[in-house]
């Protein structure tokens, strides 16, 4: 990591001049300021990275002074000095902005300590955004070409990211995108619409299996005020809303059949007419519609109309799960462990063998969701600076016997849940009899583990 600048805002010299003189020997250059304004005018001129800041000052309060920094200098990470029993004062300015805290009377190699935990969440920050530029898709140059957050370098990714270059000039072809559970669906079709002539109006994704039957209409085509009990107003449907630009149907296999044939009509002929109203409304709407089943076996069923299927699947994308392009998982383990440490202000520096090897392993039934889940449950859990096997749920000699057990009984039951999801099309009244359990029990598990 380069040199690093640390500014000390501290009215008492002697505590000064004690963490100056012990890091003179330091890759880091250090200022110093007894007062409030003495400070501003370092920052004025000077870069600065970290500043260890007193919250008993002359002039002003150091809580005031740390809002200022973080209003003027955002990118400075401030660590809080504290008397003791004064943690009020320090949940208050961590709210603010600070990432760190040591108390008087301090021992200079805790100074030394929140330093280095800082300087590792720097360069943790500055690692990210270089992620953000350059490491999203395969290379920087596919990023700024597909203007989304698609990772991977596997044939079948790239298959997908072609697939969508190609459909997103034809910026009126309806497109259906299919795939389990979790494997970025609503991510591929945000990413055709940001490339198409679209991009600039509205993108609005609807989840049809959240649409109650009876407010199906209004939903979608809108109403006009007095239509129906509780319609105080005229109202824009998401037709009307998503008009110019695209409109996300997640779970369309999901869609009450009673509904669909209405919904048909308004995509052959481009017009809905509101509830309570006979006037018909011109709309131009891309459709991109999105299911984790089989659409095949959902005609079959009569639960999806043959003659809507056909017209929404115009142009059909299917992204494979996970275990399938496993080639992709350290990509995506590294941008998550980065994206992680900084939200949650870790020092996790990667991941340790063992635990690689264990999720390259693993089959993840909830595909990138699951893994990102993962993830983020093991940065909250790791107390180190590398993520072991036993934060993911695996054993792990690190853990206790007792641990191990509560870690691999979670896993197994997870593993078995998704399973069980996966063999029933995501139908949760025949999982949940598959596994014997009620309903309720299922969706509670499934809340559990964010299948």
């Amino acid at each position: 990591m380069n040199e690093l600048n640390l500014l000390i805002v501290d009215d008492e010299k002697a505590y000064r001049e004690n963490i100056e003189e012990f890091f003179s020997n330091s890759k880091m250059k250090t200022f110093s300021a007894e007062l409030p304004s003495l400070a501003f005018d370092i920052l004025k001129k000077n870069k600065i990275d970290i500043v260890v800041l007193d919250l008993r000052l002359p002039e002003m309060n150091g809580l005031d002074v740390l809002k200022e920094i973080k209003k003027l200098y955002p990118e400075i990470e401030v660590i809080i000095i504290t008397g003791h029993g004064d943690m009020d004062s320090v949940i208050k300015a961590m709210r603010l902005g600070a990432i760190d805290f040591f108390t008087k009377p301090f021992r200079l190699i805790e100074v030394q300590n929140a330093i280095e935990r800082t300087k590792k969440f720097i360069y943790l920050q500055k690692k990210l955004n270089e992620i953000k530029m350059n490491y999203s898709l395969v290379s920087k140059e596919l990023k700024e070409k597909f203007g989304n957050n698609i990772i991977g370098k596997s044939k079948e990714i790239k298959n997908v990211l072609n697939l969508m270059v190609k459909v997103a000039k034809a910026g009126n072809t309806s497109v259906l995108i299919t795939g389990e559970s979790g494997t970025g669906k609503e991510l591929v079709a945000r990413g055709i619409h940001s490339l198409s002539d679209r991009k600039d109006h509205y993108f609005y994704a609807v989840n049809c299996s959240a649409v109650p039957e009876n407010l199906f209409e209004s939903s979608f085509f809108g109403h006009k005020k007095g239509a129906f009990t509780g319609a105080n107003e005229d109202k824009k449907g998401w037709f009307e809303i998503a008009s110019g630009g695209t409109l996300f149907l997640d779970e369309i296999g999901d869609m009450p059949a009673a509904q669909q044939s209405k919904f048909l009509r308004v995509l052959e002929e481009k017009k809905i007419t509101k509830v309570g109203s006979h006037i018909e409304i011109p709309v131009d709407v891309r459709i991109i519609a999105a299911t984790n089943k089989d659409a095949k076996k959902l005609i079959t069923n009569n639960v999806l109309r043959a003659d809507l299927y056909h017209r929404l699947s115009s142009f059909e994308i299917n992204i494979p799960p996970l275990r399938e392009r496993i080639e992709d998982i350290p990509l995506l383990l590294d941008h998550f462990i980065e994206l992680f440490s900084v939200n949650l202000k870790k020092n996790i520096e990667g991941i340790n063998k063992n635990a690689l090897e264990k999720l390259m392993a693993y089959d993840f039934p909830g595909n990138i969701r699951e893994l990102k889940n993962m993830i983020e449950k093991a940065v909250i859990l790791c107390d180190g600076d590398k993520l072991a096997a036993g934060y993911f749920g695996f054993a792990d000699e690190e853990y206790s016997p007792e641990i191990k057990d509560s870690y691999n009984l979670q896993s197994i039951e997870k593993n078995i849940i998704g399973k069980a999801l996966q063999k029933t099309r995501f139908n949760k009244t025949k999982a949940a009899e598959l596994l014997n359990i009620t309903r309720q029990a299922l969706d509670r598990r499934i809340e559990k583990y964010r299948l």
